[in-house]
């Protein structure tokens, strides 16, 4: 399985969501906050041009000579959103282009701040190396994690799969 952003995000966010997701197990396409958050990248896309490139197995929000920035819906989940960006300049690093990292939230709910900057040094490096290895692992296993039973599970384009 080729890691990418969306894997990346809902390792940190749920590991069975993760499982589940990296082993083609999609059930995204029946859920409303889903498609509003891809409503929200195409209108974000459609106003400029630097706006959701493709590098490999990653799709950029946006790209400017100082940043790299990924646009969420909300910050429900901040450091999973964060983890995802990290990964994304990691992999930029590895092409020769490095850059800030500029998370933006369209709905703030729990943050103080609609903007997190993040800037990639060798300790976090290090950090998502490790959390790939382990998602490999994850991924290959024969084991789905267990339901995590958190009020987020009743959002999520898993829930069905999950509980009923």
């Amino acid at each position: 399985m080729n890691i990418n952003g969306t894997i990346i995000n809902y390792y940190f966010h749920c590991k069975r969501q993760c499982y589940l997701h990296g082993n083609r197990i999609n059930l995204e396409d029946n859920s409303e906050d889903v498609k509003i958050g891809k409503a929200i990248h195409e209108e974000k896309a459609d106003k400029k041009d630097n706006s959701e490139l493709a590098i490999d197995n990653i799709k950029i929000d946006k790209l400017t000579d100082e940043y790299l920035v990924e646009i969420k819906k909300s910050d429900a989940d901040v450091e999973a959103s964060k983890w995802q960006l990290i990964y994304y300049l990691t992999v930029l690093k590895k092409k020769g282009i490095e850059r800030k990292g500029k998370l933006e939230f369209i709905e703030k709910n729990k943050t103080k701040n609609k903007i997190l900057y993040v800037e990639l040094d060798e300790e976090l490096e290090k950090q998502i190396q490790g959390y790939i290895s382990d998602i490999n692992d994850l991924l290959s296993s024969d084991t789905i994690p267990d339901v995590i039973n958190k009020p987020k599970c009743k959002k999520c384009a898993y829930y069905e799969y999950c509980y009923i």
